[in-house]
């Protein structure tokens, strides 16, 4: 299910930033980009957006703006001092001028002159973090609450117009029995040979019971019913109600191989053209 959440932390002298954006997928799939001085929260992070995200392709983007010119880098001054006094010995030792601006690049690679602090953030810096991502995976909640929502509600209208679909292959069920029955007493006739009357009444009964509906329409209906309680009802319904759409299939395809009838056959089509599209919609839901 796509969704996206936003959260901002601000700080005395930096502001946090915090995006997450999701697509549908089986399995959750978390991609994190985050700042290397982040990396040591990585872990809470996927933690919060884990309890958060049950399931989707999820993109999580951390960035910083720092108002204040910040470096990991420090000079060693003591060092440098040292290292420029003993060069100045040197030079007028050996009665050669001082170039300083080709001795301070020098002096400036030489072992220990530069050191580079590990990077490390406050507690209070790694608490607005956790904050911002919390947010960030709340607002992402909520949006894929509400697109959620108006999912359900277009499977459910789907769902009532197989019902009504479903509804209007009953008055083509009478007439259908009767066109049956004619067409094989036409055939019979065509055929001009004696029939026994008592067995042919034994065989058509056979034949039409087989072409009975009554019990894929009951359990369509029943299907329909049970689609809606778990749509109501229950949290991540997406896969039972897959389940439950697969079930719809099976009574409706049952129904069209047994209709035998052209009416009957469109209705069949224009419920499996809404069955379709109830499968595609389930499959972007949690």
């Amino acid at each position: 299910m796509t969704g996206f959440g936003k959260a901002e932390a601000a700080l005395p002298n930096k502001k946090i930033t915090v995006e997450i954006r999701s697509l549908n997928s089986k399995q959750l799939d978390l991609n994190l980009r985050l700042p290397g001085v982040y990396r040591q929260a990585e872990y809470e992070i996927r933690n919060l957006i884990a309890r958060a995200v049950e399931r989707g392709k999820v993109d999580v983007f951390v960035t910083i703006e720092s108002q204040a010119v910040q470096t990991a880098a420090r000079i060693n001054r003591e060092a440098f001092r040292e290292y420029l006094r003993q060069m100045n010995d040197a030079l007028s030792f050996s009665g050669i001028d001082a170039d300083y601006d080709a001795l301070v690049p020098c002096i400036m690679r030489l072992p220990d002159v530069v050191s580079t602090d590990a990077e490390t953030i406050s507690d209070e810096e790694h608490a607005a973090l956790l904050s911002a991502v919390e947010r960030a995976a709340a607002e992402l909640d909520a949006f894929r609450t509400q697109e959620g929502a108006i999912l359900i509600a277009d499977l459910l209208q789907r769902v009532d117009k197989i019902e009504a679909c479903l509804r209007e292959v009953e008055p083509y069920e009478k007439t259908r029995v009767e066109t049956v029955k004619a067409r094989i007493l036409e055939g019979l006739a065509q055929l001009k040979v004696d029939v026994d009357r008592n067995r042919l009444e034994q065989e058509m009964i056979f034949y039409l019971e087989k072409l009975d509906i009554t019990e894929e329409k009951v359990r369509l209906k029943n299907h329909c019913n049970y689609f809606r309680e778990v749509a109501a009802a229950e949290q991540a319904a997406g896969r039972k109600l897959g389940f439950i759409a697969q079930e719809m299939g099976r009574e409706i395809n049952t129904l069209g191989s047994k209709a035998n009838q052209a009416d009957i056959q469109v209705l069949v089509i224009q419920m499996k053209d809404e069955l379709e599209k109830i499968k595609e919609q389930v499959l972007n839901i949690l």
